[in-house]
């Protein structure tokens, strides 16, 4: 059956990524998080290696009704991954555009069994909006535009200006029908402000909170700004985003 496109409407979500390596630390982020008002948990790559499905499974035993996104960042293995991490108590997982179709029609599919939401992640695509476009077409239920950590500092090393996810923003959101997220070297202001390119779900990273220089300085301690932020990203109202009806 053909496909038409239609307009929906989504509220802003604010979600912490909790790229910590230690279980303790990262619960007692996960809870400041949720105190402050944060809508999703994010179980950050670094969180995931350091304590893989014991991590998840102690954040959905700590925040029983809380979505938690796994930061696999899958790359081939993409059923029994999403798999392991829909047992442990996620509710979305994370794909790599570069990864192998085949991998992404796993994640997909198993998305679909195990009733996960698929994440696709269009970091280090020569193209990155014709890389959201293939995840989408490729069945990820929402698009991450990421600009990279490492690729970050290594061309602002170079002497160049570094890349933010904000230089295409505009062009991803209208390329796709899913809900987008802007990821990498974003600084407070500027997450906040990507419901307004079209970008409802607005991520915030736990090392940003626990840096004082970066995050909290002159704005009080972590769970005052974390709370003024979501009251900032809530505030926006409703955000259009490209629906499907199939």
């Amino acid at each position: 059956m053909p496909t038409a496109s239609i307009i929906a409407i989504m509220k802003p979500i604010v979600q912490v990524s909790l790229d910590l390596t230690d279980i303790d630390e990262a619960l007692e982020m996960a809870a400041i998080a949720m105190r402050a008002g944060v809508d999703w948990l994010e179980a950050g790559t670094p969180f995931i290696i350091a304590e893989g499905m014991h991590g998840v499974r102690a954040l959905r035993s700590n925040f029983p009704h809380t979505p938690i996104v796994a930061d696999l960042k899958t790359m081939d293995g993409g059923y029994l991954e999403a798999q392991m991490m829909a047992q442990a108590g996620a509710t979305h997982v994370v794909v790599m555009a570069r990864s192998h179709p085949e991998t992404i029609k796993c994640v997909v599919a198993a998305g679909k069994d195990l009733g996960l939401f698929v994440m696709g992640d269009n970091l280090g695509c020569p193209d990155m909006v014709a890389g959201a476009r293939e995840l989408e077409e490729l069945g990820c239920d929402m698009v991450i535009h990421h600009i990279g950590f490492d690729e970050r500092r290594g061309i602002a090393g170079g002497g160049h200006r570094m890349p933010s996810p904000l230089d295409q923003l505009r062009e991803v959101v209208a390329a796709v029908n899913v809900p987008v997220q802007a990821v990498g070297g974003l600084s407070l202001e500027q997450a906040i402000q990507t419901p307004s390119y079209g970008a409802p779900l607005v991520v915030i990273g736990a090392p940003l909170a626990i840096d004082a220089d970066s995050f909290s300085k002159g704005a009080g301690n972590v769970e005052e700004v974390l709370r003024k932020i979501c009251e900032a990203v809530h505030a926006f109202g409703d955000v259009e985003v490209k629906g499907e009806l199939r």
